[in-house]
């Protein structure tokens, strides 16, 4: 993510963003860390605060952690377990290093044109039979939130056709509901696929 107003508001709520976080993993992150091995490594594209890195080293993965937003990297660098580093998408340049890969509700800042870029820099980034855990929001075009922040939604048969162009074959799919950090209501969905 490189939006200035993006990151902007990421600077100026991290405290905030990082309350919203949930204390117990959401149940894809679960279904994430039981599709790896003790020791897997994994990439958390986009971490945020750290939540979902520290949950993957408690469960005995190895984290590596990176995110556009310095204030986000200072939360993250402050839980026990977690090294995470300042990046952004364009900066995944791994090629067969990861087990796994969870981008939860960050790829959704990337414009829409550079998201078989993002999908191809991850295919590439995993090692054969890799896993992502991808969550986004749900719907249609691109817009700005309540607060600044830009998202672009996508609906399911969009994702899937990105998601084959890049070469990960989708898993399992679901959807949920939930209020962001602006509070609105928005739909999400979750995608589990691999290398």
């Amino acid at each position: 993510m490189t939006d200035d107003e993006t990151q902007r508001v990421y600077a100026e709520k991290a405290l905030d963003y990082e309350k919203l976080q949930p204390d117990e993993p959401f149940p894809s992150l679960r279904a994430f860390i039981a599709r790896l091995f003790e020791g897997a490594e994994v990439l958390d594209l986009g971490c945020g605060p750290g939540h979902d890195s520290q949950h993957m080293a408690r469960a005995g993965l190895r984290v590596d952690a990176l995110d556009a937003s310095p204030e986000m990297i200072r939360l993250a660098n402050a839980r026990p377990g977690v090294t995470a580093r300042l990046g952004t998408f364009d900066d995944l340049d791994a090629q067969d290093r990861y087990d796994g890969i969870w981008a939860a509700f960050s790829l959704l800042h990337a414009p829409r044109d550079a998201m078989p870029r993002h999908l191809a820099a991850i295919a590439r980034a995993l090692r054969p039979g890799g896993v992502l855990g991808l969550m986004l929001k749900e719907g249609a075009g691109e817009a700005r939130d309540r607060l600044g922040r830009f998202y672009t939604y996508y609906a399911e048969p969009e994702l899937r056709a990105l998601l084959a162009e890049a070469g990960l074959t989708v898993d399992d799919l679901g959807r949920g509901e939930g209020r962001g950090l602006d509070g609105s209501p928005s739909q999400w969905i979750s995608v589990a696929a691999h290398a």
